[in-house]
């Protein structure tokens, strides 16, 4: 008999003794489902409202929107709002064209939030808060809070919905910078204003996010894009500029679409292959390049989202279901 042969015989033996037995091999621990995290900066244009709410109904995703609060206010009833260190009705990306444009927007934000989606805040002026103080951040977010709970009040809307105001002083636990510009002041601020977390970080790849000072800070990914595979943000502002340098384009041949959807795709099935880190992707309300990048968004949630291990869903929802490790944050640094 060979020592080949002696060692197979005694393998197979040694296994068939353990079936007998009833021992098992160590199952296999089932991976994490894949989350997705999809978010909106801005929110303001109804008929992407409508649009992003029909997407979530067919995919089953579930988004965050990070609202700018003069949105909730008119040309006549702007000076409710004042940013730091400026003119009160000053604003970098407008207000709302009438009270029925308000009045349709909160229709629109509280019906997102009845279908699962999150509600979270820009601040209000899209002003660079990069230099400001940790009293300047207060003072934004206490804007937020008070033009957001007051919006039927102010702009003189009837039939406030029961539950309003507490669902404004309550449901907000998130935050994304405008022009995701950060700082030490930023985070003190936030956590003193009870936010949960912040997602204004930019990393090299997708990271889990941590948690500093108290608020769990999330980082969009930079992943590879293009024929270079040049690493870009991954949200559709720094796609448009990468493309066409910010200068609108029509897309008659899908070409920034299919950039778009394809560097999606790509960077999803690097982590639904691998270990799984969350996949972060920011969105406007804004169509740029012949509205390509929605075209891509669309593309890409009707082929992830709806897999039975993966999850699209937003922040909040993300950190009540895992969690998040109480050490200082890395995220930013990538």
């Amino acid at each position: 008999m060979s020592v080949a042969f002696r060692v197979a015989l005694c393998v197979s033996l040694s296994l068939a003794s353990s079936a007998q037995a009833g021992v098992r091999p160590p199952a296999t621990e089932p991976k994490q489902p894949q989350y997705v995290i999809i978010s909106f900066d801005g929110a303001h244009d109804i008929a992407q409202w409508q649009r992003s709410r029909t997407l979530a109904a067919r995919t089953g995703a579930r988004f965050t929107y990070f609202l700018s609060c003069v949105f909730l206010l008119t040309r006549d009833t702007r000076r409710e709002y004042q940013g730091p260190a400026m003119q009160p009705g000053k604003s970098n990306v407008g207000f709302a064209q009438s009270r029925q444009e308000v009045a349709d927007r909160l229709k629109e934000i509280r019906s997102a939030a009845s279908e699962g989606h999150e509600i979270a805040s820009h601040g209000c002026g899209h002003f660079d808060g990069k230099k400001w103080s940790k009293d300047d951040w207060l003072e934004e977010f206490a804007s937020f809070r008070h033009i957001m709970r007051d919006a039927y009040t102010i702009n003189g809307l009837a039939n406030e919905p029961a539950g309003w105001r507490d669902f404004a002083d309550k449901a907000v636990s998130g935050f994304r910078a405008p022009y995701l510009s950060t700082g030490q002041a930023l985070y003190e601020a936030l956590q003193m204003s009870g936010f949960s977390y912040d997602a204004s970080g930019v990393s090299r790849g997708p990271v889990e996010p941590m948690r500093g000072d108290g608020v769990a800070r999330f980082a969009l990914p930079m992943i590879p894009e293009g024929p270079q595979s040049r690493r870009v943000i991954a949200m559709d502002y720094n796609l448009f500029v990468r493309h066409s340098d910010g200068i609108e384009k029509p897309d008659p041949d899908a070409a920034f679409q299919d950039r778009a959807y394809a560097a999606f795709l790509a960077a999803f099935e690097a982590e639904y292959s691998g270990k799984r880190v969350p996949l972060q992707i920011g969105f406007h309300f804004t169509l740029m390049n012949d509205g390509a990048y929605w075209k891509a968004l669309e593309r890409f949630a009707g082929d992830v989202c709806t897999k039975p291990d993966v999850a699209c869903t937003s922040y909040a929802d993300y950190l009540a279901r895992t969690g998040v490790r109480d050490v200082p944050s890395q995220a930013a640094d990538g």
